[in-house]
């Protein structure tokens, strides 16, 4: 997320002047080459996922594809995302130098083995890949530790108790794909985690860039500050997660499925995102929030047995988790290299293809005669969206910071 945002959206000493490197660009920051790293595996991993499909490719060998797919992109892309915006925005929140340079590297180098042994676990043997593989998470999270209480920032921890629950899920991941042959309700905790974070830094970050914004084009209309109500939202919405992965299949879960999609239904509507459609790097903030309450309504739906549980997911994982990294990774990516924040043509048609992706994927339920074809165009307006971040980032994300005149 673009952290260097006002302090309506977090509060924090002034970002560092300077980096605490003199090496190539690409090892400056954290989010140059965990978002490179996002957007390549985001392609690698669809079309893996794709061949083992329709070519029968065996990746993942005896993880098997299936659970190789859903790790990849649960702990594997969003891990990366995840990581690229906390050690940018960690500096930002301690005025502490980033981490960069050689332990950059090291940690990039770890996320990336990770991707290797899991991709042909066999090689190595299952539990020698499964533990590289399960290193980068908790190591993130001790680095992310180290800085936010070296710098006393104590109003984010919070945020590393995520890093931490997503460090225990990933392990507890791997230990029921060796058990049972399936994780199911462990990634339903892993994606649960990744949608709070989304609710809470989004919370933050979304209705603060909209007022900055709005303040501008001189609105009279302006998104709501954070109150009791976002309070009881977040609330709801954990209440709702637990009883999803707790209590699947129960009238409970699904009525607090539905009770969090109306409270962030209408939290959503408190930030008027719908005065933003001229300014497209702030309406994908708010497009990809809409997937928190689509969501948890198809949880319901699910829950209530009208709707499928594995399409119900891809809203949360595709849907929320999938556009709302997209939209910080380029915003990020912008704006921490000294680029303006305007949406350029392109990254325009990859917002379009991905919040297809996202759609396309549960109506695909509703249409059964052309259910497999949907499925493909969905994964193809995936790969399309992130060949494009690709081809126009990747060139941002690996050169100097821009000078602006």
């Amino acid at each position: 997320m673009d952290t260097n945002a006002g302090r309506q959206a977090v509060s924090r000493p002034a970002t560092p002047k300077r980096s605490a490197t003199a090496g190539p660009a690409i090892l400056s920051y954290g989010f140059r080459p965990f978002f490179l790293g996002a957007g390549i595996l985001a392609v690698v991993a669809m079309a893996g996922w794709i061949g083992a499909l329709t070519l029968s490719w065996r990746v993942g060998g005896s993880y098997g594809a299936l659970n190789w797919h859903a790790h990849e992109m649960l702990f594997g892309y969003a891990g990366a995302a995840l990581a690229g915006f906390m050690l940018t925005a960690i500096p930002n929140w301690t005025g502490r130098l980033p981490v960069s340079g050689l332990p950059l590297l090291a940690l990039v180098g770890l996320w990336l083995a990770g991707r290797m042994v899991l991709f042909a676990p066999d090689v190595l043997g299952m539990p020698a890949s499964m533990i590289i593989e399960a290193m980068f998470m908790p190591l993130l999270a001790a680095i992310a530790g180290r800085e936010i209480v070296a710098g006393k920032n104590w109003k984010n921890l919070k945020l590393l108790f995520a890093l931490v629950a997503l460090s225990a899920t990933n392990i507890a991941f791997h230990i029921s794909v060796t058990k049972t042959g399936a994780a199911l309700e462990v990634s339903r905790f892993g994606v649960s985690t990744f949608v709070v974070l989304v609710v809470i830094v989004g919370g933050r970050i979304i209705p603060s860039f909209t007022r900055n914004w709005l303040v501008k084009a001189k609105a009279s209309a302006l998104p709501k500050p954070f109150g009791q109500f976002d309070t009881l939202a977040i609330a709801i919405l954990l209440l709702a997660l637990v009883a999803w992965v707790a209590l699947p299949e129960d009238p409970w879960s699904a009525a607090l499925a539905a009770t969090a999609a109306a409270f962030h239904l209408l939290r959503l509507f408190r930030w008027q995102g719908w005065r933003t459609t001229s300014e497209p790097l702030l309406l994908v903030l708010h497009l990809a929030y809409g997937f928190v309450p689509l969501g948890m309504l198809c949880v319901a739906l699910a829950e209530w047995g009208i709707f499928s549980q594995p399409s119900a997911l891809h809203v949360l994982t595709v849907g929320v988790i999938g556009n709302m990294t997209f939209a910080v990774m380029t915003r990020v990516s912008l704006g921490h290299t000294g680029r303006a924040l305007r949406a350029s043509l392109t990254t325009r048609f990859a917002y379009v293809a991905l919040l297809l992706a996202a759609a396309l994927r549960p109506l695909a339920e509703l249409y059964p005669d052309t259910y497999d074809l949907m499925l493909s165009v969905s994964g193809a307006c995936w790969l399309v969206a992130f060949v494009l971040f690709l081809l126009h980032y990747g060139p941002i994300l690996w050169s100097p910071r821009a000078l602006r005149g």
